[in-house]
């Protein structure tokens, strides 16, 4: 009986060195990285503990894949892994790393559609972004999804990312209509994106976007074409830049979307506009404006005169031509014979801001309208 008490003692003491040593190895540090401060570590749905211990050993986040099995398994944690993309901080435990692992917290991707692009072009970076899975479908509707930055996991499916675009847009455009202007000449959230997104492409300063869309809407209302640049180009390219100025054939050319050709707004929108263009043509400016022409330095200059229309036309042209550098005479010189061929000349470029499209020679057929 002795021996036998003995032997349990024995037994006991041991049982209880083996659990304070587990305890020990699962919650001491672990390797230090040789550089940087985390490692990747991808776990994919559906493997096993023995397959992620032997990832996360075969990264050498830890020292032993078995140790830290054992260590899942007493906690009973087996089906609580979770799959995901993991950045392992150096030197984590294994219980630090089992933590990460059960809590899903997964590495955060970006992907960040800028306003002003086409169905298209979002399409198109979706799938190609390495970090998402499958077939992305068709493409959606022009003007259907919301610019913003969208916070992913590695492996969402291209598909559900489209999809989760859509669902904020059409959320915020019901939103916004619901806190529109009253009398606004547009019947549907659709027709206001449209409009919307004309005011997208018009200009890139913010402060502006409200005094532009009371242009266009104040045109709407009185029966006037839009007689908008951009729809010209999203007519001739579906929104792609068109690499050069637009020609007096194509503002004549009557397309679906030429809204100097058609009256009313265009069949659809012509890019994805963002929350500051739908908000200005919910909520526009207080304007009697009709025109508005480039001012040379990225903003407009508005007026609801066509006479005063007319003047700012001629000044823009005035700067445009004031842009102008004079020829640049190139000496002749041995050191430059392999520039032989080339014009001699070099205009100082343009500010990009600076639109043709409200030039004088078409003030005449504005003011039929």
């Amino acid at each position: 009986m002795r021996r036998f008490f003995i032997l349990l003692l024995i037994l006991i003491a041991l049982g209880a060195a083996a659990f304070f040593a587990e305890q020990w190895s699962f919650f001491a540090a672990g390797p230090q990285m040789p550089s940087g401060q985390a490692t990747i570590v991808l776990i994919n749905a559906g493997e096993r503990s023995a397959v992620i211990a032997q990832k996360l050993q075969n990264a050498g986040v830890i020292r032993s894949g078995t140790l830290f099995r054992l260590g899942v398994q007493l906690r009973g944690k087996n089906t609580a892994l979770r799959a995901g993309e993991y950045a392992i901080p150096s030197g984590s435990s294994m219980a630090g790393i089992l933590g990460i692992l059960t809590n899903g917290t997964s590495i955060q991707h970006k992907l960040t559609v800028a306003e002003g692009v086409t169905s298209q072009m979002i399409y198109d970076a979706v799938s190609r972004d390495p970090m998402l899975n499958g077939n992305p479908g068709a493409v959606p509707p022009e003007g259907s999804m919301l610019p913003e930055t969208y916070l992913y996991t590695r492996g969402m499916e291209r598909a559900a990312m489209l999809a989760r675009m859509t669902r904020a847009q059409q959320k915020f455009i019901a939103r916004s209509w619901l806190e529109r202007k009253p009398n606004l000449p547009f019947n549907s959230p659709e027709e206001a994106l449209t409009l919307a997104s004309i005011v997208e492409k018009e200009t890139a300063v913010p402060q502006e976007r409200r005094h532009i869309a009371a242009v266009f809407i104040n045109r709407l209302q009185l029966g006037m074409k839009l007689q908008s640049d951009p729809t010209i180009i999203y007519g001739l390219t579906k929104g792609y830049p068109l690499g050069r100025g637009i020609r007096e054939s194509e503002i004549a050319a009557p397309t679906p979307y030429n809204t100097y050709a058609i009256a009313g707004l265009p069949p659809t929108p012509i890019c994805n506009p963002g929350k500051d263009s739908i908000a200005a043509v919910l909520q526009p400016e207080d304007s009697s404006d009709l025109y508005f022409v480039a001012n040379g330095s990225g903003g407009h200059v508005f007026t609801s005169s066509i006479a005063e229309h007319e003047k700012n036309v001629a000044r823009l042209r005035q700067l445009e031509r004031s842009l102008q550098a004079p020829p640049i005479a190139i000496p002749p010189s041995p050191t430059l014979a392999p520039l032989r061929g080339m014009r001699d000349t070099a205009p100082v470029a343009r500010s990009r801001h600076i639109r043709r499209h409200v030039a004088a020679r078409h003030a005449r057929r504005r003011r039929r309208h």
